[in-house]
């Protein structure tokens, strides 16, 4: 029996439909501005074209203030993408909580920050920064680690290492030396104090692994930033500069680590006493090294730490809800209620969430409003598909066949009235710079929004295509006058970052039978938008301050 306290209503004039409702995130693809570097335009997309050609269509928001985000200059981004796709509202989100919270000065006065500036003061330890430099605003942003060296500073803290990662994923892939080199001047200006960059390395070579894919990474961070083991550079600076020289053309996530060095000795280890920060308020690739640093001595971890330090950490913000992790953080989180999720498993709805690894919490703990786990065993099913641990130019298709061999084999089994997934090739192939890998990124999706077209065909249901933000569509550099932008070689110069790009709200109802108007859906919304119009093709009604569905009722 459904609980009645959250169900929802059923819409006595919706005539139903044999099969479920499948809801299709093509990661990264959006419409791009653009022709030259448009990958989704330049592959040969020949069902995409042809649900755009024959399907009621729109184009929806998926960036800035649309997903709670401060601005519209603000790329979107997968968590508060699936964030907005699954609680069917915004809410003010991490960089935008961050910002106020040091504009205001209430991380300052809280308890947290408080704690841990006590405890190097009272010991006379460091305090340590760990995280993304950059100021792609999808993980971080160094204007937020900049305030709060200018607090400690403040506060009195003597000694300050930061251990930088580099970014060149949502933002320039070569301009790590544009962060780095006034990040070293900035510390440097403090008097009377001893603040310098410790340690760092690319984003994708240590440190900032997300869904347990490859711990290695966070062993090559804890080896770096902890204790101080890696090949050892004067500055950060110069370790750029050597490994730029030494593989020409390396981009800034892949670089290998650098620890800073006197006397051959690194100079920002972290030891008992210490106060460490995570300062990225994005949680998927913050959990695994919040785990190294508050999993106890002896305990279980994928790798073994040779060293644990008993330190006070805080995370900037608590990156997951539900397992209260980490123990102590800065910001609070936006508070997400009433997802979709639970609505439906409140209503008795029986529904599925698949994707392979790398977005495999995006339609999971994302979608329900940043918490792990389900709302209802019995009725909610998720499927993991591992994913390859590759460079993902070299697997371009990733795991797109054997994701929707399972959902075919869902919508057949007639378990279902709801399934989502997630194809993470736009997003993932898009973040490597790599055009004609992802062309065969988007030709491999491609096939498969065949195959699901042939099954939601058999079985009468309804397939919903969508996005969680823009990639994939905007592949090379452009200047403001819309030219490409070329590097040393001639050759277009790669963009690695998401784009501002809107994204698709399509609908493909093979068995229509006339509830709504096919010839005009609503248009300017955002992607908030698709809980309360999947909820109407179930048949439901929405809460009423879910926002606006793509479709109007007849």
């Amino acid at each position: 029996m459904a609980d009645t306290m959250h169900a929802l209503e059923k819409n006595p004039n919706w005539k139903g439909r044999r099969g479920p409702v499948v809801l299709v995130i093509m990661d990264g693809v959006g419409y791009g501005k653009y022709e030259e570097g448009d990958a989704v335009k330049a592959s040969k997309m020949k069902y995409l074209d042809w649900f755009t050609a024959n399907c009621p269509h729109t184009k929806l928001k998926a960036h800035g203030t649309a997903v709670g985000l401060p601005s519209d200059d603000d790329m979107g981004n997968s968590e508060v993408g699936h964030n907005a796709m699954g609680c069917g509202r915004v809410f003010a989100q991490g960089a935008k909580l961050v910002g106020e919270s040091i504009a205001n000065g209430s991380m300052f006065a809280a308890d947290t920050w408080k704690k841990l500036i006590k405890n190097v003061n009272d010991k006379s330890s460091t305090l340590h920064f760990i995280g993304l430099v950059s100021d792609g605003n999808v993980h971080s942003h160094i204007d937020h680690l900049k305030a709060m060296v200018t607090q400690a500073s403040k506060d009195g803290v003597k000694k300050l290492r930061v251990h930088a990662l580099l970014d060149g994923r949502d933002v320039d892939p070569t301009s790590a030396l544009n962060y780095i080199t006034p990040l070293e001047e900035f510390l440097s200006s403090f008097s009377g104090v001893d603040y310098r960059i410790a340690s760092g390395g690319g984003r994708m070579y240590l440190t900032m692994d997300r869904y347990n894919a490859d711990w290695s990474m966070v062993e090559r961070g804890w080896k770096a930033h902890v204790l101080g083991e890696g090949r050892m550079f004067e500055s950060a600076t110069k370790a750029i500069e050597t490994y730029r020289a030494e593989v020409p053309g390396i981009l800034d996530q892949d670089m290998h680590e650098f620890v800073i060095a006197k006397d051959g000795k690194a100079v920002g280890t972290i030891e008992d006493g210490d106060s460490v920060i995570y300062f990225n308020f994005r949680g998927d690739r913050a959990l695994e090294m919040t785990r190294a640093f508050e999993t106890a001595e002896g305990g279980d971890l994928p790798f073994n730490r040779i060293r644990v330090p008993k330190v006070e950490y805080a995370g900037m913000m608590e990156y997951d809800g539900d397992a209260h992790v980490p123990a102590q953080y800065l910001v609070n989180p936006p508070s997400i209620d009433r997802t979709m999720g639970e609505y439906l498993t409140k209503t008795g709805v029986k529904l599925l969430a698949i994707s392979e690894t790398q977005k495999y919490g995006h339609v999971t703990y994302f979608f329900n409003g940043n918490k792990q786990g389900k709302f209802d065993e019995k009725l909610e099913d998720y499927i993991e598909v591992p994913s390859d641990v590759v460079p993902f130019e070299q697997r371009p298709w990733m795991k797109c066949a054997e994701i929707t061999d399972k959902v075919i084999e869902a919508i057949k089994s007639g378990k279902y009235d709801h399934i989502r997934l997630n194809f993470p090739n736009g997003d993932m192939v898009g973040h490597t710079g790599v055009f004609n890998a992802v062309v065969c990124s988007m030709e491999g999706m491609d096939l498969q929004l065949g195959r699901l077209k042939a099954a939601i065909d058999e079985a009468g249901g309804i397939l919903c295509l969508t996005a969680d933000h823009g990639n994939s569509d905007d592949m090379y550099e452009h200047a403001k006058d819309g030219s490409v932008k070329m590097d040393k070689s001639g050759e277009p110069k790669a963009k690695t970052s998401h784009s501002l790009n809107p994204v698709p709200g399509i609908i493909y109802d093979p068995e229509y039978k006339g509830e709504y108007d096919t010839e005009k859906l609503n248009e300017g919304l955002g992607i908030s938008s698709w809980p309360a119009t999947l909820m109407t093709l179930m048949g439901y009604v929405p809460p009423t301050d879910y926002d606006k569905s793509i479709i109007n009722l007849k």
